[in-house]
């Protein structure tokens, strides 16, 4: 039987007066963490807008937002009888404090803009992701 496990990818970012800045973590996994955005599992009947604020509050502390962002590009592969589905998104943020609260489970954080945050992601559907929402948020 297969199980099936949706988790949401949430790029945090904010407009700054003439580029958006991007907010980066790597997980405190130690050799094997990389740079990429906030991310976490979807709870049981739990929509997706409400994981992607619980992700954020919990990951940072922060509450208010100005848009979320739908990336309309989840991303679906199988790891043996489980089948993962990502969901990604962009969350603009008013204002972070620098630093940031984060999470115990992130070891370091960046804000980056867009030339220096695509080639510091690690995973290409992360790379895919960030081209995406920079896209969006010039044309906007």
């Amino acid at each position: 039987m297969v199980e099936f496990l949706h988790r949401v990818k949430v790029f945090v970012f904010t407009l700054g007066d003439t580029q958006p800045s991007y907010l980066l973590v790597k997980s405190a996994q130690g050799l094997e963490g990389c740079w990429g955005p906030l991310q976490g599992n979807l709870g049981h009947g739990e929509q997706l807008e409400a994981a992607i604020r619980r992700e954020v509050i919990d990951d940072l502390g922060l509450s208010r937002t100005h848009q979320v962002i739908d990336l309309c590009m989840p991303q679906r592969w199988a790891i043996g009888d489980e089948e993962v589905i990502e969901w990604l998104y962009g969350f603009q943020a008013e204002a972070v404090a620098d630093p940031p609260r984060l999470a115990r489970r992130f070891s370091e954080f960046r804000w980056a803009g867009f030339g220096a945050a695509y080639p510091t992601l690690e995973l290409e559907t992360d790379r895919a992701a960030i081209l995406r929402l920079h896209t969006l948020l010039r044309a906007a």
